[in-house]
């Protein structure tokens, strides 16, 4: 800053652990900081972190947008071998917070920062705020459609003495579509679980936020968010305001991860090629890769496929994606990548989503829902199939299927809601569907209009971007 210059409006950030949660707030900081003039402290969790999530942090600097880690701890007096991992995030967030916040908070230059924004595992955080009167946001990085049903969840927790998977109906949030409860999450159904009294602790917590940042827009959860901003239930609840600012995804990766997938794809004809990944966290058991490996082979679809080391945990590289150098092929049939070498590429542990989201061959997407990927994957228009594993994913496969109309579920839920083995016909099945048949095409066309609906919104005079602009303005002038 010069001689005589005013400075800049100050925002800090923090996300809890794991780099799905990272991502969307570190893009928004972006945002503020290259759209709105801020410059942002942005916060880091570093027990728990990974490589990717480290390489990613560090591939954009800007001189307005400083990292700031906070110390590691030691949480293995807290957590065991049964420990789940949002049990562990969950953990790892609070003692961070706990330890290092308000020393760092209060080093900030306390003038210009105007508020503090978190995700909605980082409530701990309040405390310390509260002492030095910052203002908390919460940036919801999931749907408009699961940020209604968290503010729900503390009703229905006193309300109803059953187990919220035991309930004969689907759940009915107000002015929402009804959600069968075998869509929720484990996470929000069984009491007993320390996963739900961690999740009910924080979004017990919502209401004491200034106000709520949701990924989303009006076209793509249009009943959600009517509901969010007019139901009277919420009113009731003294729900905080709800910004729609969406898709904020991921912009770039690192060029060098890039090339020899993206030669690969140059290669392919448009809109061949099926995208497979399950995520940061997302793992199968051997038997589920084999028949996903099988799958493939017998649908003759061309694709790339992302393979990480089998396990029985659903979310066993959450901490470690980036990580496992094994060669992906030991985990595939016999012979395997040789038979499908001229239409398939096998990629070991982590793949650019962007770069090959955003590439003209690509023509699906066989994703576990992540929010994050989802908007990746409408952003450029491109149709799914839903292979939902954890946390809020078998809600996001519904809605994206039923509602939105741009994805094909993968049966990989049986009738009490337990996950259930996919056979290689039924996988072959559902890819020749998003490609060959019509329903494919009509998905790929509401894919693509979403796509544009979604770029509009983030263009100066679209939703999003007017709506996070009026935010910014009220912080630069104090309201």
């Amino acid at each position: 800053m010069g001689i005589g210059e005013t400075p800049k409006p100050h925002l800090a950030f923090l996300a809890s652990p794991g780099i799905g949660h990272t991502t969307p707030l570190f893009e928004l900081a972006s945002r503020l900081v290259t759209q709105h003039n801020f410059q942002v402290t942005f916060l880091v969790i570093t027990t728990g972190s990974t490589p990717a999530q480290t390489e990613y942090l560090n591939a954009n600097p800007h001189p307005d947008l400083h990292i700031v880690n906070l110390p590691r701890v030691d949480i293995s007096p807290l957590v065991s071998n049964d420990t789940t991992a949002f049990v562990r995030l969950c953990i790892i967030a609070e003692k961070s917070i706990r330890t290092s916040l308000s020393s760092v908070l209060s080093r900030i230059n306390r003038p210009t920062l105007r508020a503090f924004v978190i995700d909605v595992f980082s409530t701990d955080a309040f405390e310390a705020c509260n002492e030095l009167s910052i203002p908390v946001y919460s940036f919801f990085t999931s749907t408009a459609a699961f940020l209604a049903f968290s503010l729900y969840l503390p009703v229905l927790h006193n309300h109803v003495k059953d187990e919220t998977c035991d309930l004969p109906d689907p759940v009915k949030v107000p002015g929402c579509y009804p959600i069968r409860t075998r869509d929720l999450t484990g996470m929000a159904t069984n009491r007993s679980m320390d996963d739900y009294r961690w999740f009910l602790h924080h979004v017990s917590r919502l209401t004491k936020v200034t106000g709520i940042f949701v990924n989303s827009w009006d076209d793509l959860e249009p009943i959600s968010l009517r509901a969010l901003l007019h139901e009277p239930y919420f009113r009731d609840i003294r729900a905080p305001p709800v910004y729609p600012i969406g898709p904020v995804t991921k912009r770039t990766e690192p060029e060098e991860s890039c090339k020899k997938i993206l030669a690969w794809l140059d290669k392919q004809p448009k809109e061949s090629v099926l995208f497979v990944t399950l995520g940061s966290g997302g793992t199968l058991t051997s038997e589920q890769l084999t028949e996903l490996a099988w799958g493939l082979e017998l649908s003759q679809q061309r694709f790339i496929l992302v393979v990480r080391k089998p396990s029985d945990c659903a979310a066993a590289t959450f901490f470690s994606v980036g990580s496992d150098k094994d060669d992906p092929e030991v985990y595939l049939p016999k012979g395997f990548v040789e038979r499908t070498k001229r239409v398939g590429l096998v990629v070991g542990s982590w793949a650019p989503q962007v770069a090959v989201l955003s590439h003209r061959a690509t023509g699906a997407f066989l994703s576990h829902c992540g929010w994050n990927s989802t908007l990746e994957c409408v952003k450029h228009g491109v149709p799914m199939i839903a292979w939902p594993m954890y946390a809020e994913q078998r809600m996001n496969a519904t809605m994206l299927s039923d509602e939105v109309g741009i994805a094909v579920k993968m049966p990989v839920m049986g009738d009490g809601g337990e996950t259930v083995m996919v056979g290689r016909k039924e996988i072959e099945r559902v890819v020749r569907v998003v490609f060959e048949g019509g329903e494919g095409g009509k998905m790929r066309f509401r894919a693509r209009e979403l796509g544009a609906s979604g770029l509009d919104s983030l263009s100066r005079g679209g939703s999003s971007y007017e709506t996070l602009a009026r935010v910014a303005e009220s912080w630069k002038i104090g309201n």
